[in-house]
Formats: structure tokens, sequence, C-alpha cells
């Protein structure tokens, strides 16, 4: 599904990106957050609502942005596993977990 990472783009199924999204069961959508480089529990609970079985976030290039504890706590109490890694790895195991899960991906693509 998702074909590329660079910083500041992603391909996925030959279409270029050049913003944060969010990717669930071959939909792709624009992810604004609150706060640039946090996630908070309002920049999620619509997707935590359709019931991923895990959340793999890309935290950036560099992996500078961060899930507050308000998330982590949110989601286990949603019983939604979730991993945070820098983009590009976490677009490989997006990709991994796709044929294994119900997963959804929340990809910061810039820092």
């Amino acid at each position: 599904m998702i074909e590329d990472y660079s910083f500041g783009q992603i391909k996925i199924e030959g279409k270029v990106y050049k913003h944060d999204l969010i990717v669930f069961q071959d939909q792709v959508s624009s992810w604004w957050r609150v706060t640039g480089h946090q996630v908070v529990k309002k920049d999620i609970e619509a997707l935590a609502e359709q019931r991923p079985e895990i959340i793999i976030f890309g935290m950036g290039s560099s992996g500078l942005m961060k899930v507050t504890p308000e998330v982590k706590d949110y989601l286990h109490q949603k019983d939604i596993e979730f991993l945070s890694l820098p983009t590009k790895e976490a677009t490989l195991y997006f990709n991994q977990l796709l044929k294994e899960k119900k997963v959804a991906g929340a990809f910061h693509l810039t820092c």
C-alpha cells in the first residue's frame, strides 16, 4: 500500500501526498493535529472509534513528534495497541501488519 516515504512526502498506491495523513482500510485522509508536534486525544478519537486493532504512529523523519500520556491511556482503555516509530520505519511496519491485523497508520511527514 505505502510505496515510498521521504521527508515531506509519502507515496500511496501511486499518489504522492505532501501533508500529514491517516491511512485506514484503503482510505487516506488528512491529519491535522491540535498541536503540531504532539498527538492528543482529540487527534485520534475519530480513528479510534473505527476500532483498528493497532495504530502505527509515524513520528516524523527524526521521530520528534510525541504521543501524550492521555493518548496512551485512551488507547489502552479502548484495547487498541499502538506503536510510535520514525515515519520511515513506521511505513515499513504498517505495510507488514496489513496482512495480519486491522491496522491504521497516522503519519507525520516532516521533522
